[in-house]
């Protein structure tokens, strides 16, 4: 058998010689011995090879194979809104577990100035064709996730000498699942792994059949009515399209954008600012109008020229003071793959919490969703948003979808965040406020309130300054002073960061709950939910550090506190929808004001009439409800 010069596994060595020998600078005077190191980007989230790969020199491999290709099977000539594409990569000399393939999108949808920027390309060290800063790894997979390719069970010859083949190859195919950023895919055959990747073979680009089509949208209340949703979706195209809903009614939407001018950043550069960012395409927002509380409708989006949504059925939310209220609530959620890739942040539980609440909705005993901070991880990995809104869609689209900001939506060094750790990787807050637009005052400032049934709302932000005299301290206490128990006889207080903790209590901030406890007992909140922290705990009726109540079991065994004999709140941490779990000690007891604890993937389920609310926590992989309680107080 005749083999050629050089295999892939000694390309390899001589690509590492390669990097190792030629010295990079960084744009922002690095020093030279972390430029190619997972310290230079370590921030307080998820890291992982794949998500520093941006950030590697991606240089086309010295390999003389000429046998190399990829091809790739779509349904069309163009990609659809949500497809599996089928990738084969082929003429493999030497099959080896550092082989992979990504999804390669270009940063913005214009490249057309890429070129014109290769003096930043040399600053940051990429030499190569495939620009750092003008294109944006979407997710990786290894060849080997197809179980036939390391031992090379699809072999093809090459070469025949007569009736023997003198040279063989192998091949290996694998699914990516792929959803509609707008911006062309091209898929980029690599050996190296994802530490030291240099190209072995590339696609060539696929573009989307529509790149402007309308996509993902979901709903939110703009008060406490029941008569008003705004619903806000996503699309390549700025010009003005429209809501069609009810009885052949209608309205124009607003579009809106953020730029990376709009991005954070600091000595080192931000995800969101360099090389996470991805075009987010146009925001667009509607507010239908006309609607009654707690009925029914039906709405879809769009415009002749960009195209049409499919019709979706929603659902109004049951105006403030009625007498009940059914909804859902969790934190800490984010997106997982739906294909075996590497992505640059993934919660593994996302997937079987969304397919439960999905359930719940599609039941129609469901009013409304509360999603308690950390919303999609995108952390300045801005296509991460559209596989998070393109994976809520089907609930968030059908009843309203409220939320509160969390630290992966706002911190960042030096930018007014509580907390200067860089979680959001430079977002601080502006993607989270374009594609959540919540019935707030103002621009970065994420608190609100709102009222349905028979609950008042006050959901906060941990994130921005609470202390004394704080603009949101000061809007806190008048929100919770405001509220009409006869009208609205419970009040749920909702934020990011919780006050308790027992599995990790460095979560919990002293100064934190020292500011806002108190006025939560003045005001008789009655229940307080969290996320953060990645489980679910329910405590008793708790204030600085101690139980003033413990609920009593009602004549089902069903843990009940007694709000006619107000203490103090109800606390509870729901951070447990996707992120994963935070285990609780097999050894060390837990604290008196600990009553449940447990460390599964699921979401709190509450409902609320006048007299009492019922509490489950639902386990989103067996439907079981593995914790359940009340709290009732008299009507009058």
């Amino acid at each position: 058998m005749e083999w050629l010069p050089f295999s892939s596994c000694q390309c390899l060595a001589i690509f590492l010689l390669f990097i190792v020998a030629v010295p990079c600078s960084s744009a922002y005077s690095l020093h030279p011995t972390v430029a190619y190191s997972m310290m230079e980007h370590r921030d307080h989230t998820g890291i992982s090879p794949f998500r520093v790969l941006n950030r590697r020199a991606l240089g086309q491999c010295p390999d003389l194979n000429p046998y190399l290709g990829i091809q790739v099977s779509s349904g069309s000539s163009a990609l659809a809104d949500e497809e599996y594409v089928t990738v084969t990569v082929s003429g493999v000399l030497l099959p080896s577990e550092l082989d992979w393939v990504a999804i390669i999108s270009p940063s913005d949808s214009d490249v057309s100035a890429c070129p014109l920027k290769k003096a930043e390309y040399v600053q940051t060290g990429d030499l190569a064709d495939l620009p750092l800063l003008c294109h944006y790894p979407v997710k990786g997979q290894w060849v080997s996730h197809d179980p036939d390719y390391l031992g090379c069970k699809k072999e093809q010859c090459q070469k025949w000498n007569g009736p023997v083949c003198d040279v063989s190859t192998c091949n290996g195919t694998i699914t990516f699942h792929v959803v509609n950023f707008r911006t062309d895919v091209e898929f980029v055959f690599f050996t190296g792994g994802f530490d030291a990747p240099c190209i072995l073979a590339r696609s060539g680009p696929l573009k989307f059949a529509n790149p402007n089509q309308p996509l993902y949208a979901h709903i939110s209340s703009i008060d406490s009515s029941g008569t008003s949703m705004k619903v806000t979706w996503v699309s390549g195209s700025e010009e003005s399209q429209v809501v069609q809903y009810g009885d052949g009614q209608a309205t124009e939407s607003e579009a809106t954008i953020f730029t990376r001018d709009d991005m954070c950043t600091s000595v080192l550069p931000s995800p969101a600012k360099d090389f996470g960012w991805h075009d987010p395409g146009y925001i667009h927002s509607a507010i239908m109008t006309g609607l009654k509380p707690s009925s029914s409708y039906s709405f879809k989006y769009g415009s002749a020229s960009a195209g049409w949504s499919d019709e979706i059925k929603f659902k109004t939310p049951p105006a403030g003071g009625s007498e009940e209220v059914r909804f859902l609530a969790y934190g800490d959620m984010g997106k997982a793959p739906r294909d075996p890739c590497a992505e640059h942040y993934i919660q593994p539980g996302s997937l079987a919490v969304v397919e439960a609440l999905m359930k719940e909705v599609d039941s129609g005993d469901i009013d409304s969703i509360f999603h308690i901070g950390d919303i999609s991880y995108a952390t300045g990995f801005l296509v991460e948003w559209d596989y998070f809104l393109q994976l809520i869609s089907p609930i968030a689209s059908k009843v309203p979808y409220m939320t509160a900001i969390g630290n992966h939506e706002r911190d960042y060094t030096n930018t007014g965040s509580v907390y200067g750790t860089p979680d959001s990787g430079g977002e601080c807050g502006v993607p989270y406020e374009t594609y959540f637009p919540m019935p707030t005052s103002a621009k970065d400032k994420p608190w609100y309130s709102i009222e349905q049934g028979t609950v008042h709302f006050t959901l906060i932000s941990t994130e921005h300054p609470w202390s004394d005299g704080s603009q949101q301290l000061e809007w806190i206490k008048t929100d919770l002073a405001s509220v009409d128990r006869s009208k609205t006889p419970w009040l749920v207080f909702a934020g990011h960061r919780p006050m308790y903790s027992s599995s990790n209590p460095t979560n919990a901030d002293s100064k934190f709950v020292a500011a806002l406890e108190p006025w939560l007992q003045q005001y008789k909140v009655d229940l307080a939910l969290f996320g953060h922290v990645h489980n679910y705990e329910r405590m008793c009726s708790v204030f600085q550090g101690a139980c003033l109540a413990m609920p009593t079991k009602d004549d089902d065994g069903v843990d009940t506190y007694d709000h006619d004999n107000y203490t103090a709140p109800v606390h509870a941490v729901i951070g447990m929808a996707g992120f994963s779990l935070d285990k609780f000690s097999d050894t060390l007891p837990p604290p008196s004001w600990s009553l449940r604890r447990i460390a599964e993937y699921g979401y709190f389920r509450a409902h609320a009439t006048t007299s009492e609310i019922n509490l489950e926590f639902v386990d989103a992989n067996t439907l079981h409800i593995h914790d359940s309680f009340r709290i009732i107080k008299s009507t009058n």
